[in-house]
């Protein structure tokens, strides 16, 4: 993944930018050399054709990407869309990345989690990861760095 070939991301939406939608692209914008495309077009809601028209638009924007992103707002308005956009990424193998509810004030629907390959919290960190495991199948085994106060990489300081 470089600047030159980006990960194509689709969010889940309902033709709005929910404050999920947009909250998973402030969250990717603060990552450094993270580079991404997002697939995903709100605005480009279908004036004629109905429900048809809808799916075949969601469908072309699915199927552009390499991994699907389902925020819980949409999935809470409209299930039986958000269903249909994870039917048209596994017909595209394509990995789908639940994220759970904002604040943890909710839990995912049930569906929803069983559906998607992985289920993570609001974290830039644990979110580009799933994306690239699932977009690219890149490993992403990072280590933690925890600071423990008073001691060192050689061991407990000693005042002297």
């Amino acid at each position: 993944m470089s600047e030159n070939n980006p990960i194509r991301v689709f969010v889940t939406h309902n033709f709005h930018e929910t404050d999920d939608y947009l909250r998973v692209f402030e969250f990717l914008e603060s990552v450094e050399r993270f580079f991404y495309l997002n697939v995903s077009k709100p605005e480009n809601l279908p004036e004629q054709g109905g429900v048809d028209a809808i799916k075949d638009e969601l469908c072309q924007q699915i199927k552009t990407s390499e991994a699907l992103v389902v925020v819980a707002d949409v999935y809470e308005r409209q299930p039986e869309l958000v269903n249909y956009m994870m039917d048209v990424a596994k017909a595209n193998n394509l990995g789908i990345i639940a994220m759970k509810p904002f604040g943890g004030v909710a839990e995912t629907a049930a569906e929803v989690v069983e559906r998607a390959q992985e289920h993570i919290e609001w974290n830039d960190r644990e979110l580009v990861d799933a994306i690239k495991r699932q977009g690219r199948g890149e490993d992403t085994a990072r280590w933690e760095v925890i600071d423990f106060p008073g001691w060192d990489a050689d061991g407990e300081i000693k005042d002297e």
